[in-house]
């Protein structure tokens, strides 16, 4: 995004995801090395303006709202100046929606179109709505001329394959999408990756940039030392799980590998997840101490910990026996890489490669 200021109107019909994907591109934005001011620009739903304070909260961003105030073009032009006197670069004003597009709402957008002179016109989009997306589009292009849009809702089940015909019918490309509920769960728009995901063939590369995104490369080395030196700890156990929790949603990350859709269906993922929130609980229960050395789990801490986690002593012990047969595994794995390494050469693809 360009410009100084660079100002981007969120447009869409009611219950589209507008004033979530707002929030959404402001933290994307925002880890850009740019400075996003929100703007409630939607004067008929006091919850819009409520719902964008939220998440201003939530991404430690200002948010300019104008409560009792119902002329959206006097409201932008106290936000610019607002922007200005602040060193915001990036304006993102959460517009109206509508049921449906009517004369009244498209008058008011151009209205608010010709005023701030927007870098961008984005148009939100429900991906589930299939083919009504594509109508949607065809009609705010020609009423505001959008230079893109930005697909919600597609971690459900409804893949959104009628709206990717979107580029043909309007001529203006999906820049982003909405992939789950999370501020973090929104990304740049690469139509081969989805057509990948729509044909259940996954989206490694996604992935693999998630990963990136959410773990610390010298974190990550270290760990792989520990782990080879047989040094793994429940700490370090609980750090794991913390890191894949960065990642997303269990079914939202099967759902990038390859055949990992079809997979979901044999899988009870809410259950997994539970059992990660139990382990988690589990090791936060446990002091310093005890995490990094388990074997002093006499029968009373079993206990303490039991009760403070909220499970029972039997499902605390098969844990830590998982776990321990973990450590062994691990033990093993680093005596076997040793044992390679002595004889002039590593194994491809092992730890410590």
């Amino acid at each position: 995004f360009g410009g100084n200021p660079c100002c981007i109107l969120m447009v869409g019909l009611h219950g589209a995801g507008k004033t979530t994907s707002s929030g959404k591109l402001a933290r994307l934005i925002q880890k850009q090395g740019r400075q996003p001011l929100l703007v409630a620009a939607d004067v008929y739903r006091p919850a819009a303006m409520d719902q964008l304070e939220t998440l201003g909260k939530q991404l430690d961003l200002p948010v300019f709202v104008k409560r009792g105030e119902t002329d959206v073009l006097k409201i932008a032009r106290e936000a610019l100046d607002f922007a200005k006197a602040n060193n915001r670069n990036t304006i993102i004003f959460d517009t109206a929606g509508r049921l449906q597009i009517d004369e009244p709402l498209v008058q008011e957008l151009v209205r608010l179109r010709d005023l701030v002179k927007p870098q961008e016109i984005l148009l939100v989009l429900d991906a589930a709505t299939g083919q009504e997306a594509v109508n949607v589009a065809t009609h705010f292009d020609q009423a505001l001329s959008i230079t893109g849009s930005i697909l919600t809702k597609l971690d459900g089940d409804a893949r959104g394959g009628a709206a990717l015909s979107m580029k043909s019918v309007t001529g203006k490309p999906i820049k982003f999408a909405g992939v789950g509920e999370k501020l973090d769960e929104f990304e740049a728009f690469h139509p081969e990756r989805m057509a990948s995901r729509i044909l259940g063939m996954g989206d490694v590369v996604s992935l693999v940039e998630k990963a990136a995104e959410a773990v610390d490369l010298e974190d990550a080395k270290r760990m792989e030392e520990k782990m080879r030196k047989g040094q793994f700890t429940l700490e370090d156990f609980l750090e794991q799980l913390r890191q894949m929790k960065k990642l997303g949603p269990l079914d939202s990350i099967m759902k990038m590998l390859p055949g990992g859709a079809e997979a979901l269906k044999q899988v009870d993922i809410g259950k997994q997840e539970r059992e990660f929130k139990r382990m988690e609980a589990m090791i936060c229960a446990m002091t310093p101490k005890e995490r990094n050395a388990p074997q002093i789990l006499n029968a009373s801490r079993r206990r303490r910990i039991a009760a403070g986690s909220g499970v029972t002593v039997t499902e605390l012990n098969t844990m830590l026996n998982k776990f321990a047969g973990m450590q062994q595994m691990m033990k093993k794995m680093g005596r076997f890489q040793k044992m390679m390494s002595r004889m002039g050469g590593g194994m491809p693809g092992m730890m410590g490669r």
